[in-house]
């Protein structure tokens, strides 16, 4: 099976965070560390309120400003928001601190850098998970600005075949924690990949937390109360689910937490490999749908100190290796040989077009 390999330099990670987040720029102990490789090329990033430590989506990114760092001996700073309205401020902040690029993480900053692009167009800006947005939220395309994203449909529909092809109670569910675009496309395409499973297998297996048709379903409301999703992902088991993919950041913790009280129930984690970046809970951690956000973060911070910056998006896709599942990790034995041979074979479907995974929000 071809994989994408999520690399996690978890130890480089969590120093610059503790030395890095929440101090301005001109204060980051790690820029003159990073600065000893002799470059002047500074590269920064803003976190949403996840924060970097997230075993998600954020940190993945702090993973590739990281490797930037490592690979190109340059100057790094980082500002980590607690709320929506830091985002702004931090940005700012970074600014004022002659960072070369600035990478924001997450769609709910998709406003706060539109705005601080079109008043600092010397400034390159990427964004994970997002395009830059106007005060109303619509989508605007800036010369200054690299849009990240990822089309998760595509690798969350082959967790949501691998999901129905290991339920022992024909449930399954899945919910999010914020419903936006970037939530929601992975919540479309698992629910397809159960259908799909039942199609080819003659099976009636039900997916709980999301309606796609509808487009709604349940959320916790945000990305950083824990007892929430163990409260959801309990009321989930109650209802007969015996795997779960949240789609909710820290948040997911909060389902490993309940899946380790139940019997039998195993969670699908999402952005990064759950196995590798909770391994006390890998044991129920059946896979993951990985999105390469380090991959993309170091890339773009790579073009824009080589001066070959490019706003034209990037999307990741199974076919550019942008997104993928993981490993089965602990679960590997327990996956059926049949059901990794029809996931391969539904993987190269969907990149030679054979099979079009679908999703209102796909980038």
């Amino acid at each position: 099976m071809k994989r994408v390999v999520q690399l996690a330099a978890v130890t480089a990670a969590a120093a610059l965070v503790l030395s890095a987040c929440g101090d301005a720029p001109e204060d980051d102990a790690t820029s003159g560390a990073a600065a000893e490789g002799g470059s002047d090329f500074k590269a920064c990033m803003v976190s949403d309120s996840g924060g970097f430590d997230d075993k998600s989506f954020n940190e993945s990114g702090f993973n590739g400003l990281a490797a930037a760092r490592d690979a190109l001996g340059i100057e790094v700073a980082t500002q980590e928001s607690q709320s929506e309205s830091d985002f702004a401020p931090n940005i700012d902040n970074l600014i004022t601190g002659n960072c070369n690029i600035v990478v924001t993480v997450g769609f709910l900053l998709s406003t706060a850098t539109g705005d601080a692009a079109k008043a600092n167009p010397d400034t390159e800006f990427a964004i994970v998970d997002s395009t830059a947005a106007d005060a109303d939220g619509a989508p605007i395309e800036l010369p200054n600005v690299k849009p990240l994203s990822f089309n998760t449909a595509e690798a969350a529909y082959l967790a949501g075949y691998v999901a129905a092809g290991m339920s022992e109670t024909g449930t399954v569910a899945t919910y999010g924690g914020i419903q936006i675009p970037t939530v929601s496309i992975f919540m479309d395409g698992f629910v397809d990949g159960v259908a799909k499973y039942n199609e080819d297998n003659g099976t009636d297996v039900k997916t709980l937390g999301w309606d796609k048709d509808a487009q709604n379903g349940s959320f916790t409301g945000d990305f950083e109360d824990q007892s929430k999703g163990q409260q959801l992902t309990q009321t989930f088991i109650s209802q007969g689910a015996d795997i779960i993919m949240p789609v909710a950041g820290p948040v997911g913790a909060g389902s490993l937490a309940a899946a380790k009280d139940a019997e039998g129930v195993s969670i699908i984690w999402v952005d990064s490999d759950g196995a590798l970046v909770n391994p006390d809970s890998a044991d129920v951690i059946l896979t993951s749908v990985l999105k390469q956000i380090g991959t993309s973060v170091e890339d773009v911070i790579t073009a824009a100190s080589e001066s070959s910056f490019s706003p034209e998006p990037y999307v990741g896709t199974l076919e550019n290796g942008g997104v993928d599942i993981s490993e089965f990790h602990e679960f590997d034995s327990k996956v059926p040989q049949e059901l990794k041979d029809q996931v391969d074979a539904l993987r190269e479907n969907i990149i030679n077009g054979t099979i079009v995974v679908e999703s209102p929000s796909a980038p």
